[in-house]
């Protein structure tokens, strides 16, 4: 179709999909589906993918941004961390035996592994239901969003490939982390299922994986050289877990 009037874009195809389109250019839209099948099979899987979103998140999609997610929080949060951190060591002299105290589970690296699934979970679940802007930066970017993540986070970010595991990188975002910015990448499998990736920087030294999970939504957290991981998904925990092993090994290999 060469008609300059009939011919649409990729944003007038999202928004028809939204129900955002302005209503004199949704006729021209609908005859470019007719006559393109290929654009029409894109919208209805996206059309699709939204309704499953909705059926899945709505319950969370209005709920507001989390206050550790506001980006304005970036620069102020590494402090009140080491506050909390000072706090934290204080309790753990006081207190005495940090054998007896880790095997009780209040540890440094139990409350590091609450904060960063709390934070990586409130994020998942706040960017899984967007079908038009999930990420800042989109996944065909990917050299230029491990640059620029790399870049503001101050650790090599490295976006793995999960299509062995059925998954496209559909892009990434900066946001606040415990200890300053985090990196938040985000994947999709054919079927819509998303799967999130947060990362930031920690004190805690290198630990085995662990489990969170948080209504229908699951999470598997590890640090390995100053930097904690949080993968995070739907209930399926064994696909969870699967996907996660393949981030951690191509961090492992990559040297991320």
């Amino acid at each position: 179709m060469n008609d300059r009037k009939i011919s649409v874009t990729e944003d007038e195809l999202h928004a028809y999909v939204d129900g955002e389109l302005p209503a004199e250019r949704r006729a021209d839209v609908e005859a470019w589906l007719a006559a393109n099948p290929e654009d029409d099979e894109r919208v209805q899987s996206w059309r699709a993918m939204a309704q499953m979103l909705h059926a899945r998140y709505d319950a969370v999609a209005h709920e507001p941004v989390p206050v550790r997610l506001e980006l304005e929080r970036l620069e102020r949060r590494p402090r009140q961390w080491l506050y909390g951190a000072a706090a934290a060591a204080l309790v753990a002299f006081v207190a005495g035996g940090t054998a007896g105290w880790i095997a009780h589970g209040a540890a440094n690296a139990p409350s590091t592994f609450q904060s960063f699934t709390e934070d990586a979970l409130d994020a998942h679940r706040l960017y899984v239901v967007e079908v038009r802007h999930p990420v800042e930066v989109p996944g065909n970017e990917r050299d230029h969003l491990q640059a620029w993540l790399t870049k503001r986070c101050g650790w090599t970010v490295f976006a793995p490939n999960l299509e062995a595991s059925g998954l496209k990188l559909v892009g990434g975002r900066l946001l606040p982390g415990p200890n300053g910015p985090a990196s938040f990448l985000m994947y999709e499998g054919a079927s819509g299922e998303r799967f999130t990736i947060y990362s930031a920087k920690t004190e805690s030294g290198a630990t085995q994986m662990r489990y969170a999970k948080m209504d229908k939504d699951s999470a598997l957290f590890w640090a390995d050289r100053g930097v904690g991981y949080v993968v995070s998904g739907g209930s399926d925990r064994d696909r969870l877990t699967k996907v996660a092993q393949a981030v951690y090994d191509q961090a492992e290999k990559n040297g991320s």
